[in-house]
């Protein structure tokens, strides 16, 4: 339930921008970012009318702020169903549906990988991490889909983020790219950064923001020359690294309008509902049983088979 609050400008005051003086007022009761979401929401007020953050208030003017609620300060189980494909008492090995965001953050309900395996493991994951990423120890896009492990003991936990960290395990891809690239494999090493201008994305970066990252993919079958299914081997993990490579070698992938997939290139098909991209693969030794290997794959969802049978059709 939102909370309401009340600012009244000082009659003494020099007017001032509402988004600063209403922070100042609520210092000590919430945080900047959640204040924004009032602005944002219109729940920011002067006589019933919403106003901007750039809003110069006059004194005597009064404030009227519903505020959100608090985030919360732990992961509660929730009865989502997700296909696990391993799971002993130190870690658990899922596959993640696409449209599933890993962990609670900003504008997260209480549907994600976190919640539904907190209710699968009746609260036993890893904390190591924080309480609001329980077991999480690495992170799929909200809509690729795809293997991931998760870690159920803090043991576990260390020893996967140490692997993860020193590229001790097989991580594999498969994603339906535009555009059919004229060799069969290939290998891209080329640093990538946040973008300068869009800080929700990541761009091929030279500079000191960029950092290490080496991506290396096959040629598994093609749809005349429109489409490709290409499966990608990763020895690094940044964020978008896929896309963000798969486009800058000039075959985004469909559905990933952020990256360079347009509609156009592929008109005779349905629209991508989605970024057709797929993990499919984890190899790695046991984190915590010596001799142990774990060699998981995941079939790819049905959008995704839908949309490779629909190419071969009409492609071919």
């Amino acid at each position: 339930m939102d909370l309401l609050r009340r600012y009244v400008h000082p009659q003494d005051a020099a007017p001032e921008r509402a988004d600063k003086a209403v922070a100042a007022f609520l210092s000590n009761e919430v945080s900047r970012t959640r204040l924004e979401e009032s602005f944002r929401a219109g729940k920011v007020r002067i006589n019933g009318r919403s106003i901007q953050k750039k809003h110069r208030l006059e004194p005597g003017q009064e404030v009227e702020i519903e505020l959100p609620p608090p985030p919360p300060t732990e992961v509660s189980p929730v009865d989502i169903p997700v296909e696990v494909l391993y799971e002993d008492g130190d870690v658990v090995v899922v596959n993640k549906p696409a449209g599933m965001t890993v962990h609670p953050g900003s504008g997260t309900s209480d549907d994600t990988l976190v919640h539904a395996m907190m209710h699968h493991t009746k609260g036993h994951l890893s904390l190591a991490g924080g309480v609001m990423r329980p077991g999480i120890v690495h992170r799929l896009d909200k809509e690729t889909s795809g293997v991931m492990i998760l870690a159920k003991t803090d043991n576990a936990y260390y020893r996967l983020v140490e692997m993860f960290s020193s590229r001790a395990l097989d991580k594999r891809y498969i994603a339906i790219c535009c555009g059919v690239p004229t060799v069969r494999s290939g290998v891209i090493r080329k640093p990538i950064g946040r973008h300068p201008s869009f800080k929700t994305r990541m761009c091929i970066s030279d500079d000191a923001n960029g950092r290490d990252a080496h991506t290396e993919w096959f040629l598994e079958e093609k749809f005349g020359n429109k489409a490709s299914l290409i499966s990608c081997k990763i020895y690094t993990g940044r964020t978008h690294q896929i896309r963000v490579h798969m486009s800058d070698l000039g075959f985004p992938i469909l559905g990933d309008y952020i990256y360079g997939f347009q509609k156009n290139k592929l008109k005779e098909i349905p629209a991508a509902q989605r970024v057709m991209l797929h993990a499919y693969k984890l190899s790695l030794d046991h984190p915590t049983k010596p001799g142990v290997r774990i060699d998981v794959q995941a079939r790819p969802p049905r959008d995704f088979l839908d949309t490779v049978e629909i190419l071969r059709k009409t492609y071919a």
